[in-house]
């Protein structure tokens, strides 16, 4: 099984020492998330593009989906690679390929060629496409935007058939650039200008500021991995939790109403500047857009920023609400936002849209420091690869776990949509329903409760957690089915 990767445009444009480093990154990047299905893959690069070898052809489809969220890529080529004899060979590899779809269909051959041969491409091409044409049952060859296209790569001694093209996620190889650190809420907003700093390149840690809500806590936490499994290329980042309850509690006991919202973004950008340090950030990353609320007028933000002397990045500054929906829809990110419990420890009532700064001084002289020191030496760091560990640990209760169903139980598969989609799962005789975790505990009261329901997650840790979850809230009929 082969794989040919080409570089997105703006990495071919680079100093030849740009280029080199950007490729290496890359090639590093394919080799952590590839060796996770074929510890024996092959991924050797060279300047003109990347080639991924593996003897296991049953894991295509898995290939496929994992280079699809690399960042670098423009796109990715599957090819059946085969020694060049004759053209005559080439028309029967083609033919094993692509007979299916020729067959009452426009088509068109296109040959590329490096070394040399006794023929030119152009010869190629009206070779091969005369030949299929006999032999398939194609109507006719159309050069322009015809129905099939048969692309052949002849290179040297070897021909590559190009049976299927994927389109990248464009951008830099994630590492490539310096580290920040973006704060995430788990939101439509902050998951999407998270994903936005990884696909330029930025290796981005999470930093989660907990107003006092448990739930909360784990859904971003959720998120976070989601994002960092599906588009971190498996670097190790870290994800950081800084309790922020006390810090709220100042604020509505000494800050002046209006003046809320914009002192607790100040206070955000305080305790980050402190951590950042710690995962070697050099800048920090939030998802507000221009006027989406109150504190985000331009003169609000002006205000919070002169707090730190660090470079605050704003991906999503100019971006429209329904845009930035859109791309969480086609991120993932969507359904964990739509439901993500929210804990809104600060509400102004007639927030300010036009701070002043001595305004702002005068509130924050109110406040007491000693308490945001305390929360920041009270943040807790972790590897992003355990924090669903973490999470799990906070519900260790007895769950019931069940090797193979014998009774009248259901089985509700709670992985997200992607992959339940991709990867059905068939319990012989048994109904199963499709229920993504984000999404139990709002229907969970209208679940019969003389029915047992197991939770089916693959490895069974999210099923752990959102059972034991809803346990502790009293519920009995749940437990893990874990085959």
């Amino acid at each position: 099984m082969k794989f040919i990767v080409k570089f997105f445009p703006e990495i071919t444009i680079k100093s030849r020492p740009v280029r080199k480093a950007f490729i290496k990154q890359l090639r590093h990047n394919l080799k952590l998330v590839l060796k996770k299905y074929d510890s024996e893959v092959v991924v050797a690069g060279n300047w003109d593009f990347i080639e991924v070898l593996s003897n296991r052809d049953e894991l295509r489809e898995d290939f496929t989906d994992a280079l699809s969220r690399v960042a670098g890529i423009a796109h990715f080529q599957f090819v059946r690679e085969f020694p060049l004899t004759t053209l005559d060979n080439i028309v029967d590899e083609a033919l094993s390929s692509y007979e299916a779809d020729l067959k009452d269909a426009v088509f068109a051959v296109r040959v590329k060629r490096v070394g040399k041969h006794d023929f030119s491409s152009v010869e190629a091409e009206r070779y091969i496409g005369g030949c299929l044409k006999a032999k398939s049952g194609a109507l006719g060859v159309r050069l322009k935007n015809p129905d099939v296209l048969v692309p052949i790569d002849i290179r040297d001694d070897r021909v590559w058939i190009i049976e299927q093209r994927v389109e990248g996620l464009g951008g830099y190889p994630l590492g490539s650039q310096d580290s920040v650190l973006s704060l995430i809420s788990g939101g439509f907003d902050s998951t999407v200008s998270s994903y936005l700093t990884m696909s330029r390149g930025l290796k981005t840690h999470f930093c989660f500021f907990n107003l006092g809500g448990d739930a909360h806590e784990i859904g971003v936490k959720q998120v976070s991995n989601y994002i960092w499994e599906k588009y971190g290329s498996s670097l190790n980042v870290k994800f950081i939790t800084i309790p922020f309850e006390a810090v709220v509690g100042e604020i509505l006991t000494k800050v002046d109403n209006s003046e809320m919202g914009v002192v607790l973004k100040r206070m955000m950008l305080r305790a980050a500047s402190e951590v950042m340090e710690g995962v070697g950030a050099k800048a920090l990353v939030t998802g507000e857009s221009v006027a989406q609320v109150s504190s985000q007028t331009l003169i609000n933000l002006k205000v919070i920023d002169q707090v730190t002397d660090e470079l605050v990045i704003r991906p999503l500054i100019t971006s429209n609400k329904q845009e930035i929906i859109n791309k969480a829809i086609e991120i993932g990110t969507a359904p964990f936002a739509a439901s993500m419990p929210e804990f809104c420890g600060v509400i102004s009532v007639k927030p300010t849209t036009r701070a002043k700064m001595h305004r702002i001084e005068r509130e924050e002289g109110k406040f007491d420091f000693a308490v945001l020191e305390k929360a920041v030496e009270d943040a807790r760091v972790m590897s992003i690869q355990n924090v669903m560990d973490d999470v799990e640990k906070q519900y260790q209760g007895e769950v019931p776990v069940v090797r193979m169903p014998v009774g009248d139980e259901v089985i509700i598969d709670i992985r997200h949509p992607d992959e339940a989609e991709r990867k059905p799962l068939k319990v012989s005789g048994r109904p199963v329903k499709a229920i993504p975790f984000f999404a139990l505990e709002s229907g969970w009261a209208d679940m019969p409760a003389d029915t047992t329901h197991l939770f089916y997650c693959g490895k069974g840790v999210m099923s752990r957690i959102h059972a034991s979850y809803l346990l502790g809230k009293g519920y009995t009929n749940v437990g893990i089915y874990l085959p």
